[in-house]
């Protein structure tokens, strides 16, 4: 094997099951890689909504205070190589298929997955560059997903909602408890929204974990809606109605610029950020600038994500990852805030293991017409099954597509001047739609 896609290939069907929990075959694997623990602090981030976000912030904010961080996401949404970045920038093939020469070389007889694969790689590839600083996101769950093969100095679970429950269990107290599987003994946490639940809490005092919970620990505000200043006044006098505070346990910031992030839980997630780097700071000390710099300059695709086109017509294309109730609720409230002037059409695609009616009923009267279409994995069901599951729970499908670009081309087909369209759900969605107006533009 000489390419990555090769390589990718073969790794999808090296081991016997796509999802295969646990770390005893990390651990073998990294014992024969000699890899030793990072000398550099690292950071884990977990939970169910706002990894990806709470993710992009922290490197952000550390690289423009000047420290190289290597960053691991997954899945991603164009190139494989976005999951592995190096102080800014995607690793190269080249880096990647030495990575996984070396990993193949120590595996022994373990079959790894695919994710695996794409955990030691990055271990691998940072541990090389002799980064400042690692920022891991979880894969699934916590307690026995690959990443936590590596102790994190600080971790954050971001939130607590219903989904992968076939893995991970049927309720918030289950999956708060897997998730809070990246707690360390002595080593801070940190949970990132307000609705706690109390497995939480418990893992952490059964470690001797430092907890600290937004609300509690660290909080943030910014001016109500009805003191805020109007545009006009905004241009002519100041943007003070973006400006927030932070109050962490030992500093505070004050007239902090808005997360260049959409959407008003980007605040919940920023804060998680400053109270992780409060706790870092006598390894990792980042000046306000830094913090400003950061906030203004981040950036991450899909993560309702707006796109201008005007051809054929005006039209307003929104790509957001929302794909389990509790982040399509996020994306109908933000929808809701930015009212269109013409009509809302969707263009979604949702995997078989996800609620689909959850998703549908979260999103009830959102939308002015639907488009569902059919998505390339193993794990999604038939595309009719899937159009009658969305319109029992509410939806009204105008169209159904067997790919996300048929879709997409069904949405701009119909739309008028004014119109926006969202195309949302599963990676697998998203993904494929940036791509469609990327050509196109």
């Amino acid at each position: 094997m000489k390419s990555l896609s090769e390589w990718l290939r073969w790794q999808e069907k090296l081991h016997p099951s796509a999802i295969d929990l646990g770390l005893d075959r990390m651990r073998r694997t990294l014992a024969r890689l000699a890899w030793q623990t990072p000398k550099c602090p690292v950071i884990t981030v977990g939970g169910t909504n706002g990894k990806g976000s709470t993710v992009a912030l922290t490197s952000r904010i550390l690289a423009e205070a000047g420290y190289r961080v290597g960053t691991f996401t997954s899945p991603h949404l164009l190139r494989y190589n976005e999951r592995i970045v190096l102080d800014g920038r995607e690793v190269s093939d080249e880096s990647l298929v030495a990575a996984f020469e070396r990993i193949d070389a120590a595996r022994g007889e373990d079959t790894l997955t695919f994710f695996e694969f794409n955990t030691l790689a990055a271990l691998l590839i940072f541990d090389t560059a002799g980064v400042d600083a690692m920022v891991l996101e979880v894969g699934l769950g916590g307690r026995l997903d690959s990443v936590n093969a590596v102790d994190a100095d600080v971790a954050i679970v971001t939130s607590i909602s219903l989904d992968h429950m076939d893995w991970l269990g049927p309720d918030v107290e289950s999956i708060g408890r897997e998730k809070a599987g990246i707690f360390r003994a002595g080593r801070p946490a940190i949970f990132g929204s307000r609705d706690m639940p109390n497995s939480i809490a418990e893992v952490a005092q059964q470690l001797g974990t430092p907890l600290y919970r937004l609300g509690r620990d660290f909080t943030w505000s910014c001016a109500p809606a009805e003191d805020r200043t109007t545009r006009a006044q905004r241009a002519v006098e100041s943007e003070r109605d973006d400006r927030w505070s932070w109050r962490g346990r030992s500093s505070s910031y004050e007239d902090l610029p808005r997360p260049a992030l959409v959407g008003e839980l980007q605040f919940d997630n920023a804060s998680a950020v400053l109270c992780a780097l409060e706790c870092l700071s006598a390894r990792l000390p980042v000046s306000r600038d830094a913090i400003e710099r950061g906030l203004k300059t981040v950036t991450l695709p899909g993560r309702f994500q707006i796109i201008t086109r005007n051809e054929p017509v005006a039209t307003e294309w929104i790509l957001d990852v929302a794909h389990n109730p509790a982040a399509a609720q996020a994306l109908g409230a933000q929808l809701a805030n930015c009212p269109a002037g013409g009509r809302t059409l969707a263009v979604c695609g949702i995997l078989g293991d996800k609620d689909i009616e959850g998703v549908a009923a979260s999103l009830r009267g959102a939308f002015d017409a639907w488009i569902v279409v059919g998505l390339d994995s193993p794990r999604a069901v038939p595309l009719n099954d899937l159009s009658q599951r969305l319109a029992k729970a509410g939806a009204n499908i105008v169209a159904n597509a067997d790919s996300v670009a048929s879709g997409c081309e069904i949405a701009q087909t119909m739309a008028r001047a004014g119109d926006r369209i969202v195309a949302f759900g599963s990676f697998l969605t998203v993904g494929p739609a940036l791509e469609w107006l990327q050509t196109r533009r």
